[in-house]
């Protein structure tokens, strides 16, 4: 299994290069040889080395910043995302892409299913769910694993983010009214290898993220426990702390599906915390 993967030096793109290596021979392009902000370098570079799979990585994901930079969001997360579906398919390829809890507004209270209608409430919710429908209409193979509030020890994230002010701000006020699950790349990566790694690789619309549901509050309560650092952490709502892009009020995404498709199965959001830290 030859495998292509776009977005190597990002969160999950990292984790990814080192797990796929089990499958087989993993080409990740550096960004100039292949830049998904330019999706004209995406087909030669994929024509050329002819992968079984492609795994895409790569996204923009500034989610306040694309409110102000809607062209290049979409650039990356919806034109690029095109073209790869179009090569995928040109070459019997498998495309593999990750999407968003934040293509839904947020409105239900209960887990969101595959099924569930969408409807984005921010710039950078609209492209990835443009980048979902041009996989899907361009007749390719393909595998769209959403996940959410994701984060590593590496890149730009809410935990690093927390760890940065605490040291530097007598305490922290952070949103308390806004439910997810924070999700390892580690754990997006192994996830994928699990949906790979099986005589017919499944196809199709997952979600897949860790167990539970939190908020803000209580991860940054969790990421500062862990890190040994006393900051006060106040709770504070959404109005108090206004951004440039909205945020749904409810994302967390119900992940049955890909369990009952793999038999693999994410733990707790605590408990994959605390394996990110010691990893």
């Amino acid at each position: 299994m030859k495998i292509l993967l776009t977005g190597r030096t990002g969160q999950v793109g990292w984790e990814l290069e080192r797990r796929l290596a089990a499958l087989g021979p993993v080409i990740a392009p550096e960004r100039t040889m292949l830049d998904l902000a330019r999706p004209d370098s995406v087909a030669s570079l994929v024509r050329s080395e002819r992968p079984d799979v492609i795994v895409n990585a790569g996204a923009y994901t500034a989610v306040d910043r694309a409110e102000s930079e809607a062209a290049a969001c979409f650039k990356t997360n919806a034109e690029a995302v095109a073209v790869l579906a179009q090569e995928a398919a040109r070459l019997d390829a498998l495309l593999i892409h990750y999407s968003t809890d934040y293509v839904f507004d947020g409105g239900k209270r209960s887990p969101y299913l595959e099924t569930d209608p969408t409807a984005p409430i921010n710039t950078y919710g609209r492209s990835k769910l443009a980048g979902e429908q041009q996989i899907e209409r361009s007749g390719c193979r393909y595998l769209i694993l959403r996940t959410s509030w994701v984060y590593a020890m590496r890149g730009h994230n809410f935990v690093l983010t927390m760890l940065r002010l605490a040291r530097e701000r007598p305490q922290l006020r952070v949103v308390n009214d806004q439910l997810g699950t924070p999700t390892w790349a580690g754990d997006i990566a192994a996830a994928t290898v699990a949906a790979l790694d099986r005589p017919q690789p499944i196809e199709g619309l997952f979600h897949t993220t860790a167990g539970g549901v939190t908020t803000w509050f209580e991860f940054a309560q969790r990421i500062l426990a862990l890190a040994g650092l006393g900051t006060p952490v106040v709770p504070i709502p959404t109005s108090e702390y206004p951004t440039a892009a909205a945020r749904p009020a409810y994302s967390v995404l119900d992940s049955a599906r890909f369990l009952d498709a793999t038999g693999f199965r994410i733990g707790p959001w605590e408990d994959r915390l605390r394996a990110c830290w010691s990893a």
